[in-house]
């Protein structure tokens, strides 16, 4: 089972890695960097606390574990 600080530095990590590519989205649909930015960071802010809870659940469940 992952440690709490390890789900934490994933979820920080891979939600960085998120942000960037949606900024990036989020500029070329819309022309607009502080639109295109406001959409990613809604976007990290949900998704970060929806991947935390969804690894922290995991973490919990034994099945398919050898």
């Amino acid at each position: 089972m992952d440690s709490t600080r390890r789900s934490w530095t994933k979820a920080i990590l891979w939600n960085l890695i998120g942000f960037a590519s949606m900024s990036v989205v989020g500029l070329i649909m819309t022309g607009s960097l502080s639109v295109g930015g406001g959409m990613a960071l809604i976007n990290t802010a949900m998704g970060f606390s929806l991947y935390l809870l969804y690894e922290r659940l995991w973490a919990r469940v034994r099945w398919g574990r050898l």
